[in-house]
């Protein structure tokens, strides 16, 4: 078997080193951070400081984190607890398309995935009410940032709420001052199974998980202490982001050669994450380019990876102008804080040999 080379950080990166420490920390000193008993304090006062922690790594105040089970969850705290017209944007991770409620506006987006803020306007405009309006920060398949400020001033101005999934770029960007902004740990080095919802505003916001009354009667359920440990661990230790100038260098150089060679990317047109590359090759279906890749020992991806393992047609690249034929021909190239130039090199080999494989069929 070739080495393997992993290059789908988007879908989830690796546990570090300092989260797996403080989550075996946490994990043997354990008690129900509930109970009154000295134990029960001490795990209170443990659960508070991560609580702080991860607020000053996302920009936040502490009484604003309610942790969750994850992105997803966050997001459906904010989209089913929140009743409010909504409007959500054409490119939004199925965990919004599929909790939003089924009679919600969709703002389209340009040829680069950017919304249409103009058409975000009049549809806020048209709302019976002032709307919850849902936008991602960065696209999970292109890395495309979308213009959420401005988005929120619309928002702002009409009365109504913001949720942005935050989740692709806690730990890569400052996060932006929305009524609710969704985050996941396993994103940024941390472990799978803990997130949390940013509430700058909790007026009308109601539990849809109901039991204890823990987070302050918005998530009921023990917390999960050795998660929000390696939680509060990974976003430390992402701290620093002098390691994004250096992705973006590795970016640039990937799609310079595969687009040599034939590829076209998609989004290269607006700001995007430096972190993800999302690029099609012309007459060749996304499934075969994994299929051969995966046998080369690249781990990638096409579109998001949440999907029971499917390779389908994107709706980002759909909602961008694509056809479903060019749309399933495009791949997602992730990296992190560990993908080397020695990585992208020996990818864009075996990719563009691939290229010129079916260029001589």
């Amino acid at each position: 078997m070739p080495a393997r080379t992993y290059l789908d950080w988007n879908a989830t990166a690796p546990i570090g080193a300092a989260a797996l420490a403080a989550m075996a920390d946490a994990a043997r000193d354990w008690a129900n951070p509930a109970s009154v008993h000295g134990e029960g304090r001490a795990a209170r006062g443990r659960l508070e400081r991560w609580r702080a922690e991860i607020a000053r790594g996302l920009g936040c105040l502490p009484d604003q984190i309610v942790f969750t089970g994850g992105g997803t969850e966050a997001l459906g705290l904010a989209l089913r607890g929140f009743d409010a017209p909504q409007i959500v944007s054409a490119i939004e991770h199925d965990a919004v398309r599929r909790q939003a409620r089924a009679d919600a506006a969709v703002v389209p987006v340009d040829g680069d995935g950017v919304i249409d803020l103009a058409a975000l306007e009049r549809l806020i405009a048209a709302a019976p009410a002032p709307p919850l309006v849902a936008l991602m920060h960065a696209n999970n398949e292109t890395g495309v940032i979308q213009p959420v400020a401005e988005a929120l001033t619309l928002v702002r101005t009409a009365g109504g709420r913001m949720l942005v999934d935050a989740v692709q770029t806690a730990g890569k960007l400052d996060l932006p001052a929305a009524d609710f902004v969704a985050v996941s740990a396993h994103k940024l080095g941390g472990p799978p199974g803990v997130g949390a919802l940013i509430v700058r505003c909790a007026d009308g916001l109601q539990a849809i998980q109901r039991g204890g009354g823990q987070e302050r009667g918005l998530r009921a359920g023990t917390e999960n202490l050795p998660g929000i440990a390696g939680f509060a661990a990974a976003l430390t230790e992402r701290a620093d982001r002098g390691w994004l100038a250096d992705a973006a260098r590795l970016r640039d150089r990937l799609e310079a050669r595969l687009a040599a060679a034939g590829g076209v990317v998609l989004g290269a047109g607006a700001p995007r994450l430096a972190t993800t590359s999302c690029v099609r090759l012309p007459g060749v279906p996304a499934s075969t380019q994994l299929m051969q890749l995966d046998l080369a020992g690249f781990a990638i991806s096409s579109g998001a990876a949440c999907s029971s393992g499917k390779v389908g047609v994107s709706h980002v690249l759909t909602a961008m102008g694509l056809d479903a034929a060019a749309a399933g021909e495009a791949i997602r190239i992730s990296l992190g804080w560990t993908t080397s130039e020695a990585e992208i090199d020996a990818f864009a080999d075996a990719w563009c040999a691939l290229a010129a494989r079916r260029r001589a069929a």
